[in-house]
């Protein structure tokens, strides 16, 4: 097989014909919307086990090796740099590319990644391996995001995004349990090698499951076999658009610079809570070493809530308008920050209910933002929207790891509260021009531009 021959098995394949018996559409769109979402969820709540990883590993290293928590946060950021950037990258491959074989490829490498990072002890080296594995994180949601914007149509697609980024906090919940465990018993180094294995036969997994676009399997859009189309235009809209036109409409969108920026503080908030709580609890509120890393879990499992809940509410609640819940949903946040602040040591239940609290009110505006870019853009340009605000957003993630390491030593933990602190009202106060704002809002309001321009 030669090398284009090679490169062609991810490209997006061509569209059949349709496909006009409407008893056999109903059976196969059925069958494959079902398992196409299960699919997406195995698959990437697998990248997140191999992405949270050495978070929980973190104490290990510290005992073992001897490293400090600026020089661990260096890890952290470069994570989020380079996953950032391949985000903005992938989300234009994705577009463009085959799901199937995409999303495994990316599993795969950061699989091969951690087994690697496993076998190191130098800080260049750990530096060098988390980079590349921040970059093959990249193209898991991507492909997820492409998926859901072609298996699953407007008026419903919150709640199916919403089931599908739980992923997210079903395997960051499963890592600290395993990684911990690993680390009471066998040490750091099986906490890395465990999740990489794991992660070669999800890859495998996700080649046989996955599928492109109903379109090339001879079924019809998904707007037109649900009726739900995104405008009143009643029309596909999906034009071919160039990489540059691609790009323009994403950067010349207003409302996609306002959710980016907003994400940029979310991720702040969501790194800096998911990364460092557990040597919080570790440090200041007396904690074991299992203890803390399962306690921390509880942030997870009220993501898991929240992002169902955010998902299903926007949908059901608010008419597919994304902005109310991303609202609501951050002022809690800031809300709950400040409790969890002022708890002292010792008063475990406040600490369990506080972190699921921040868990819930994180991940709903984490998810939410990220979808509403990817409507407020052409279909075409869905996933390419996605990962520029999540590029953008990563810009705040990489904040979250050695800037805030540093805050921790110089400032204290108090410090690194006054900051997350900071970060939710700033967030809140971006997201409050969004209340209203659906794709109709700003197709209105590119046909405004175009009178202006052509008079």
């Amino acid at each position: 097989m030669s090398f284009k021959t090679l490169l062609q098995v991810f490209c997006q394949l061509p569209f059949l014909p349709e496909i006009t018996d409407k008893e056999h559409v109903e059976k196969e769109y059925t069958y494959w919307r079902q398992r196409i979402f299960y699919s997406m969820l195995i698959g990437y709540a697998l990248y997140y086990f191999t992405r949270r990883s050495f978070t929980f590993a973190m104490p290990g290293l510290i005992a073992d090796l001897g490293f400090d928590k600026s020089q661990l946060g260096i890890l952290g950021s470069v994570l989020s740099i380079t996953y950032g950037l391949s985000k903005f990258i992938s989300g234009m491959m994705a577009d463009r590319s085959n799901p199937r074989y995409f999303m495994a490829l990316g599993l795969f490498l950061t699989g091969i990644c951690n087994i690697c990072f496993g076998l190191s002890s130098s800080l260049g080296l750990f530096i060098v391996l988390w980079g590349a594995n921040g970059l093959f994180q990249g193209f898991g949601w991507p492909a997820c995001a492409r998926s859901l914007t072609y298996w699953y149509s407007q008026s419903e697609r919150g709640t199916w995004w919403s089931s599908v980024s739980v992923a997210h906090n079903v395997g960051a919940f499963i890592t600290p349990w395993v990684v911990g465990f690993c680390l009471e018993y066998f040490g750091w180094r099986a906490g890395m090698y465990i999740p990489g294995i794991v992660c070669l036969g999800g890859a495998a997994f996700l080649v046989n499951r996955l599928r492109d676009t109903p379109q090339s399997m001879g079924l019809p859009p998904i707007e037109k076999y649900r009726d739900d189309f995104p405008t009143k235009k009643n029309t596909l809209d999906e034009p071919k658009l160039t990489t540059k036109q691609h790009l323009a409409g994403i950067v010349s969108n207003k409302y996609i610079w306002l959710l980016a920026i907003a994400y940029l503080f979310i991720y702040v908030l969501r790194m800096g809570i998911g990364d460092w709580t557990a040597l919080y609890l570790y440090e200041v509120k007396g904690y074991g070493l299992l203890g803390s890393g399962g306690t921390s879990s509880l942030f997870e499992a009220g993501g898991f809530c929240g992002c169902l809940f955010a998902g299903w509410s926007s949908d059901r609640l608010f008419q597919a308008k994304r902005g109310p819940v991303c609202i609501l949903f951050t002022f809690g946040i800031l809300c709950s920050v400040l409790l969890f602040w002022t708890v002292p040591p010792g008063y475990y239940v406040f600490d369990w209910v506080l972190i699921f609290l921040m868990g819930f009110t994180v991940f709903g505006p984490q998810m939410l933002i990220g979808m509403a870019a990817s409507e407020l853009c052409h279909k075409s340009s869905a996933a390419a929207a996605n990962g520029f605000v999540g590029w953008v957003a990563y810009i705040g993630a990489a904040a979250a790891g050695w800037p805030m390491g540093l805050v921790i030593d110089t400032a204290g933990w108090g410090g690194a509260f006054v900051v997350l602190v900071a970060c939710s009202a700033i967030c809140l106060t971006l997201l409050l021009p969004l209340w209203n704002v659906t794709r109709a809002t700003v197709e209105a309001n590119e046909k405004k531009f175009e009178l202006r321009t052509s008079s």
